[in-house]
């Protein structure tokens, strides 16, 4: 994967928003180099199946959400130990405490950079959280 930018899980929008008229092509996560790994936003939808958990309380949300964060990193070759950074968003303060203990439980030790928005909505109105995870997969020692 060294000197190019792999991008794992592609998809179009058209089929994942199939009541929205959309056609864009997307993927999952991008790997810069071999080394930086970008992965797109996450939320309480199982990333398999596409079944949404979004019915479920914030928590429960956000604990898919980093299930799939996991998940897309070990795909690439790269673990939770490699995130450097995460932007969290919210579509309300009260979820904030909720999100961010199934976060903390997932990044126990690993103390990435954090930006936390309150945002007015998300592509779904059933989704109260998502999150973008930034990886440094080390190089040889």
């Amino acid at each position: 994967m060294s000197n190019i930018h792999y991008r794992h899980r592609k998809f179009n929008t058209r089929d994942t928003y199939p009541t929205q008229k959309l056609n864009n092509d997307l993927c999952q996560v991008v790997c810069a180099n071999g080394t930086m790994v970008f992965v797109r936003g996450q939320v309480g939808q199982d990333i398999d199946n596409f079944e949404s958990i979004a019915d479920q309380s914030a928590y429960a949300q956000a604990d898919q959400a980093m299930q799939n964060v996991n998940q897309l990193l070990e795909e690439v070759g790269a673990s939770l130990e490699h995130i450097c950074r995460i932007q969290v968003f919210i579509t309300d303060r009260k979820y904030r405490d909720d999100v961010y203990q199934a976060i903390g439980k997932w990044l126990k030790g690993i103390y990435p950079v954090s930006t936390g928005l309150i945002v007015q909505g998300l592509a779904r109105p059933e989704w109260v959280m998502e999150i973008e995870a930034t990886a440094v997969i080390p190089g040889p020692e």
